[in-house]
């Protein structure tokens, strides 16, 4: 069974632009189902595909299963299927040894950058970079699959 761990943190904006990184990627995410126990995501990047789906997640934990798919059908399913849809620049940044992803939000969700770590457990330690701020794990309204219905602009 697939499992994802995953703790997540908001980016401390000056430190984050003043960090030297590597080039992003454009993803476009969508949902064909998002509720709190589950959702099915379809994302494309410039050359590759993704179906993802997920179940509920409890503390940092959910399961996960993800298969590549041809990118020409992943623009499809976004097209005809996708009942909501975001639009982010990930960067993945190596630091002490754990990979790190930083997602630069955009069109509704711009101004908001949240960073995520993968863990092989729970209890697992792992040194925070200087840029990362507040952990925001457990909050839902920074899931993607939220914001995609109730963005950022929003929140005020």
């Amino acid at each position: 069974m697939g499992k994802e761990i995953e703790r997540k943190f908001l980016i401390d904006q000056q430190k984050w632009d003043n960090l030297n990184k590597p080039e992003g990627k454009l993803f476009r995410q969508g949902y064909l189902l998002a509720d709190k126990a589950k959702t099915i995501r379809v994302r494309a990047t410039e050359t590759k595909g993704f179906l993802t789906i997920k179940g509920q997640t409890i503390g940092a934990t959910r399961l996960e299963y993800e298969y590549e798919i041809p990118v020409t059908e992943a623009t499809e399913l976004l097209d005809n299927f996708a009942v909501s849809e975001l639009s982010k620049t990930r960067y993945e940044i190596k630091f002490n040894g754990k990979l790190w992803e930083v997602d630069v939000f955009s069109g509704d969700n711009e101004g908001l950058i949240v960073a995520e770590i993968e863990l092989e457990s729970e209890e697992e330690t792992f040194d925070l970079p200087d840029w990362a701020s507040t952990e925001v794990t457990e909050e839902a309204k920074y899931y993607n699959s939220n914001l995609t219905v109730k963005p950022f602009k929003d929140w005020v």
